[in-house]
């Protein structure tokens, strides 16, 4: 009775293991489910898994949704891996002290330390809230690759944009240059569009792009 007791306890147990591993395992293999027939999936789904980025859910990633500055801010800081690791401080910085519409116990508020202490020239006035241009995260994104991987100055032969004329004329040079990183790609008349509001897969892509110029341009070994 007792053996039977004990095998009848120890299949229980490993049903429940194999029950609980199961679930764990479908948990890690899930992935975002509304990104059919989104252009960059492969791109999304590769950062997802590498842990550069979340979704809205875990099983969600909204990729037509518009990218929030808070969104975008994360998107850079997050996926380049930018960090306070090698930054020696006083005090602990705190991002009211550095902008004025961002508060200290917002979800991005740390995305937001990393980046601007990693080199990354964030407006102090910006909207978390706010949608992101494509121009804004192209230049807050050029900036963080170009930091992260210490990057050398490169000398730029300027490619024609249909649309140069709408630049913003501060975010000129890093567009040219996202466009040598090949972050970028000008549309089929020519055009960077840099006043569209990106979406969260546009977003994504393009950090993709960056993290892609990074592997094949590593960053030189410290002496």
């Amino acid at each position: 009775m007792n053996l039977k007791k004990c095998a009848l306890t120890a299949i229980t147990t490993v049903s429940l293991l194999s029950f609980t591993l199961g679930g764990q395992i479908f948990a890690n293999g899930s992935s975002f489910k509304d990104l059919a027939n989104v252009s960059g999936t492969e791109k999304i789904i590769s950062l997802k898994d590498q842990g550069l980025i979340k979704g809205v859910t875990d099983s969600q990633f909204l990729p037509q949704n518009l990218m929030t500055a808070g969104q975008g801010i994360q998107f850079i800081s997050g996926g380049l891996q930018l960090s306070l690791a090698a930054i020696d401080f006083n005090k602990a910085p705190v991002a009211s002290d550095i902008f004025k519409k961002v508060k200290d116990n917002a979800w991005y508020a740390e995305a937001f330390i990393n980046a601007h202490y990693n080199g990354v020239d964030i407006p102090k006035d910006i909207d978390p809230s706010k949608t992101m241009t494509k121009e804004l995260f192209t230049s807050l994104l050029v900036q963080g690759l170009e930091k992260a991987g210490n990057l050398p100055m490169i000398k730029i032969n300027p490619v024609a944009i249909a649309d140069d004329s709408q630049l913003t004329p501060s975010y000129q040079g890093s567009v040219q240059r996202s466009l040598i990183y090949k972050i970028n790609t000008l549309d089929a008349d020519g055009k960077f569009n840099p006043k569209s509001e990106l979406s969260r897969a546009e977003a994504a892509v393009m950090l993709y792009n960056a993290l892609e110029y990074l592997k094949s341009h590593p960053a030189p070994a410290q002496q």
